[in-house]
């Protein structure tokens, strides 16, 4: 079995698709009964196997599904789903209501389970944190327990503790996701910046609903910065090049026809070394124009991505951040006629100890790999 990622493979001992809490928790105990871990996995989006196990695999996409969305104006609309859910699916039942989830991860295809427990960083961070932080209670499993409620208010220590915690404190099963007013139409701006630092300032002083950045390769060598401001209304931001006036769910399903491209051209299926660190505001951009200055087109591959996003948290407990975070996202792609999977996790080992030597931290956060076998 593999993951996105395409680097790690491992072959479950048995494979298990539970329809319920009460049959995870079965699961659980199986497992545990048998000596061997149990690991949960949505769609399998990880990239260095964190989704992948020796033991019992749990295929959360037996747990899909949005039982009730209050569908209120104030601070209390929220959507009940299963954690096997897709965000895509989430937004197919909230978007009649006018609603969706504060933050979205760029790519739909991903479940709630499997983003809430990696933290699930999105365009709309820099305002709301992450998908992590947006959540009002969660159904929980542990071994030897059923499932279990937890909240800020009730088990506040296991709130905390599986929220961007990879699943080693409990499955996620349900959660309660809070909801806001979404608009049927929005406009996106294209800012083109000198470099890391005028992105990051862009991306700061930019009054936008959704605010992300990429660096690109130049014309004759070296790279070229973008920001991207998506807003519910209003003018186009200073320095605007180029605008486009989308539905929302166009805009919030943008990457559906590049990745249809992808899986045609077989980009999809190659592996994805992808390095992905927080980084402290006050040393971003040096870190970022030194890795990009060590990093070729090759370097990253054919549809590789640089991603650039300052953003801010909210209250993740389980998620180590340097402060004002900046995410760095060296989204490669091993790709004919580019860099082999070696070279481009060696790069990634080489961004990550740039990270921690200016003080920032790997996303997600693992505890068994530190990035010496890869993976940033």
């Amino acid at each position: 079995m593999r993951d996105f990622g395409g680097i790690v493979e491992r072959t479950p001992a048995r494979v298990v698709r539970p329809g319920t809490a009460a049959e995870v928790a079965a699961a659980l105990r199986d497992a545990a009964a048998d000596g061997l871990d149990a690991v949960p996995r949505g769609l399998g989006h990880s990239t260095f196997g964190q989704s992948l196990t020796g033991g019992v695999s749990l295929d959360m996409r037996g747990l899909a599904g949005v039982h009730a969305i209050t569908a209120d104006d104030g601070p209390g609309a929220h959507a009940v789903v299963d954690a096997g859910t897709t965000w895509r699916e989430v937004l197919d039942a909230t978007l009649p209501h006018g609603l969706a989830p504060p933050v979205l991860t760029d790519h739909l295809d991903v479940t709630v389970g499997g983003t809430l427990s990696a933290g699930g960083v999105g365009g709309t961070s820099h305002r709301h944190g992450l998908q992590a932080a947006n959540v009002a209670s969660l159904e929980v499993v542990r071994a030897g327990d059923g499932a279990v409620e937890c909240s800020p208010g009730v088990r506040p220590e296991l709130f905390d503790a599986v929220r961007a915690g990879l699943g080693r404190h409990g499955v996620i099963t349900r959660a309660t996701l809070r909801l806001v007013p979404v608009p049927g139409r929005v406009l996106c701006c294209t800012i083109p910046c000198r470099d890391a630092a005028d992105l990051l300032r862009v991306q700061r002083e930019t009054r936008a609903e959704h605010v992300s950045g990429q660096a690109r390769p130049a014309e004759g060598g070296g790279w070229r910065y973008e920001a991207k401001a998506v807003l519910h209304g209003g003018a186009p931001p200073p320095g605007t090049a180029e605008t486009e006036e989308l539905p929302y769910l166009d805009f919030a399903d943008r990457l559906r026809p590049d990745v249809a491209e992808l899986v045609a051209l077989g980009e999809w299926a190659r592996p994805h070394p992808w390095g992905m660190v927080f980084l402290p505001g006050h040393r971003a951009a040096a870190v970022i124009e030194t890795e990009l200055a060590a990093t070729d087109p090759a370097g990253v591959g054919l549809s590789g991505v640089v991603l650039i996003k300052a953003l801010r948290t909210g209250r993740v407990p389980g998620l180590a951040v340097p402060p004002d975070p900046v995410l760095l996202g060296m989204l490669r792609t091993a790709s004919p006629g580019c860099a082999p999977v070696a070279a481009m996790l060696a790069a990634n080992r080489a961004l990550l100890a740039r990270a921690r030597a200016a003080g920032g931290t790997r996303y997600p956060v693992d505890s068994v790999d530190d990035g010496t076998r890869g993976g940033a």
